[in-house]
């Protein structure tokens, strides 16, 4: 009876009673046809139709639509919504709005309609399904993770002090900047120091589980070495064994599972995520069982855990004003003021801060702020001749989320103007590990490749004729930016993608912020080789003079030491010390035997311990090179650091290269300037008397 009535009311309206499927393609057409064969299998009894992108207004569509579809009734109305526009979508909402299926990028679905007005509004906005119903008050899934492994490195030294720094990630391979930047330095100070890690790691991606029980324990009273399941070595764990030839012990977090709205805590998401007791007490345990002295916490969102120089890889507050500032949101205004709240209490908790800009130390204005700025390896990142082609190159991890941005601003706005200008451009984007986490749009052309997780990205600078920074939100100084300069690989970048770092439009890079401008500057470069080939080497020039990691580490070294009680104090020798001078050298055998009095012509240090002076370094320098002419400790106080101290204070302040002789049995020596980066250059025969004996020349 009820089917019969059903057949006589369609009838009298005119349409046919049995529901079709009208599915509208508007957006990419790889997505849409998945979208299509995914909703044939849902519902194979039913007719199809596809509509695809038409021209005209949305009304004018929507009109055609009507009459096509006027003797039909539709029952569901799949639509794709993803970022570039289409009035497809408006069309298909005038003629089915109470139909509509909408589809996103991932190709998850929501149907939209009144009763679920917020849950569909969040859907629009790109929220993915799994995060629209969770709640506050529920158990969303949120868990504590009690794993972690350790790790054990080079043996400890009495004659280095110990640090322990605290990172989101463990900081190899050299997949992102951030890593970079820790990498480099912890390297640089392992010369110094006994460095202690602490390192979150994702669950999926992290090292092999050693043997037996090592993957999951209480706290250790005496941490034991790992064993690692495997004789044949995963990648995982390959990077481990590098990070731990200069490290002395490294804890590796599993990462908590966090599973909550973003919008609903007053602290930051971030922060949240990266709360984990369990590595708290480790952190306060191992302060006591090894004695560390310093802790050094990597980016803002874990500075809750509260150590004495926290590194602000960006001032983070300011990237969410520039963005409320565009977007002007409810959301973008909680953001900021949440960011804005958080970082101003725990900057007071610091002794130090580090930042990576002056402008960034301007915007804190905290007398505790330090810039230390990003670098680069000059060694690892050295220039190749660039081929022939019109090949782009974007480097930047989608976790951190100007990058996405970029990356979007880019291919939605800038690529779309020249890949019909420029013939058989292509354009290689490198978006870090699990890309599809952050940004889940595929690739909108077949000319534009997404690398993951690459381990090594200098043979995609060779590759490149040109490396853009799309970047419309930044703070800090981006390394991306740094690494083709010393590929000497020319540059096209907004304003905020090369801020704090020195570069001038059209002298090292080419600087445009609009769309239309961006376009223009990539294609005048890929046209013009000698204008491009001139900016590449002003800007290789610039990261030579100003960016290597051995300055920096220096900087960082020192403020490092300027926390640290002094046991060795460094100061200008003076006459009244030559008398003790020469009481050193006639006890040091093995050292060049100068007259004292001739020191004081030159630069001349002392080392003072307990109350004594314990140690002499004396050096000139000519032409922008050093030569170290003497070093001597007196027998009573050697190992005990004093003379790491004295070349220390001297390296430190040079970026020159420095020489020095040593004689040939002298193998403790040799030992100490090879762990501060000398290597053997020659040999000088006879060269020292009583007794004679030949110098072997190092150079750093």
């Amino acid at each position: 009876m009820l089917r019969r009535l059903k057949l006589l009311y369609f009838r009298l309206l005119g349409k046919d009673p049995e529901a079709v499927v009208v599915t509208f393609a508007s957006g990419d057409p790889g997505l849409a046809a998945k979208m299509e064969a995914e909703i044939r299998a849902i519902e194979p009894n039913r007719r199809h139709f596809v509509i695809h992108n038409r021209h005209g207004s949305a009304w004018q569509i929507y009109l055609q639509l009507r009459r096509e579809f006027r003797h039909l009734r539709i029952g569901i109305a799949p639509v794709l919504f993803t970022a570039e526009p289409s009035p497809l979508r408006l069309a298909a909402f005038l003629l089915a709005p109470t139909k509509i299926l909408a589809y996103n990028a991932n190709l998850e679905r929501h149907h939209l309609k009144l009763s679920t007005c917020i849950a569909s509004f969040l859907f629009l906005r790109g929220v993915a399904v799994d995060r629209i119903y969770l709640r506050p008050w529920r158990n969303n899934g949120t868990r504590q993770s009690e794993k972690y492994t350790i790790a054990e490195g080079r043996p400890l030294s009495p004659s280095r002090r110990r640090v322990a720094v605290l990172s989101p990630y463990f900081p190899y391979p050299l997949a992102h900047g951030g890593a970079v930047r820790i990498y480099n330095l912890l390297r640089e100070a392992s010369k110094h120091f006994d460095i202690f890690l602490f390192a979150f790691i994702e669950a999926q991606t992290g090292p092999a589980q050693p043997d037996q029980s090592e993957g999951t324990r209480s706290l250790p009273a005496a941490p034991g070495s790992v064993v690692w399941a495997s004789s044949q070595k995963s990648p995982q764990q390959a990077d481990i064994d590098h990070m731990m030839q200069f490290t002395a012990r490294a804890v590796l977090m599993e990462l908590p599972r966090y599973r909550e709205p973003r919008w609903a805590s007053l602290s930051p998401p971030d922060v949240r995520e990266y709360d984990s007791p369990v590595l708290r007490g480790l952190i306060e345990q191992w302060r006591k069982t090894y004695g560390f002295e310093l802790l050094q916490v990597e980016y803002t969102y874990l500075a809750s855990y509260a150590g004495d120089v926290l590194v602000e890889h960006d001032v983070t507050w300011d990237l969410y004003q520039q963005i409320h500032r565009r977007e002007r949101t409810l959301s973008s205004w909680w953001n900021l003021y949440r960011w804005r709240r958080y970082e101003s209490a725990v900057l007071k908790r610091y002794r130090r801060v580090v930042v990576m800009s002056e402008k960034d130390q301007k915007l804190l204005a905290r007398p505790e702020a330090r810039v230390i700025g990003n670098g680069v390896d000059l060694h690892r990142f050295r220039p190749t001749p660039e081929p022939a082609g019109v090949r782009l190159l974007f480097v930047g991890s989608f976790r951190h989320f100007p990058n996405v941005q970029a990356y979007r601003f880019f291919v939605e706005r800038v690529w779309p103007l020249l890949v019909h200008r420029v013939p058989g451009i292509s354009l290689t984007v490198v978006a870090g590990p699990d890309p599809h986490l952050y940004w889940s749009a595929p690739s909108p052309h077949p000319r534009i490749s997404i690398h993951a997780l690459v381990r090594d990205v200098a043979p995609l600078y060779e590759a490149a004729n040109l490396v853009v920074v799309p970047t419309t939100v930044s703070a800090g100084t981006n390394l991306k930016v740094l690494e083709a300069m010393a590929m000497e690989r020319a540059i096209v970048s907004t304003p905020s993608g090369c801020a704090g770092i020195g570069l001038e439009h059209a002298r090292n890079v080419w600087i445009a912020s609009q769309p239309r401008d961006f376009a223009s500057a990539i294609e005048l470069l890929l046209s013009d080789g000698a204008l491009r080939t001139e900016l590449a080497r002003n800007a290789r020039q610039l990261a030579v003079e100003r960016y290597g990691w051995r300055h920096l580490g220096g900087l960082q070294r020192n403020l490092w030491r300027e926390l640290m009680p002094e046991r060795i104090r460094i100061r200008p020798g003076t006459p009244a010390d030559l008398e003790r001078i020469a009481a050193i050298q006639i006890a040091s055998n093995e050292a060049a035997h100068w007259e004292p009095a001739d020191y004081v012509h030159y630069s001349f240090h002392v080392a003072e311990l307990e109350g004594s002076v314990a140690g002499f370094l004396v050096t000139r320098t000519i032409a922008g090179e050093m030569e170290i002419l003497n070093l001597a400790v007196d027998p009573q106080f050697r190992r005990q650091g004093v003379a790491r101290a004295l070349m220390n204070h001297t390296l430190d302040t040079f970026t020159g290269t420095v020489y020095l002789e040593v004689r040939k049995s002298n193998h403790a020596a040799q030992t100490l300037y090879s762990a501060l980066g000398f290597s053997p250059a020659g040999l000088r025969r006879e060269y020292y008397e009583s007794p004679k004996e030949d110098a072997i020349v190092m150079r750093m």
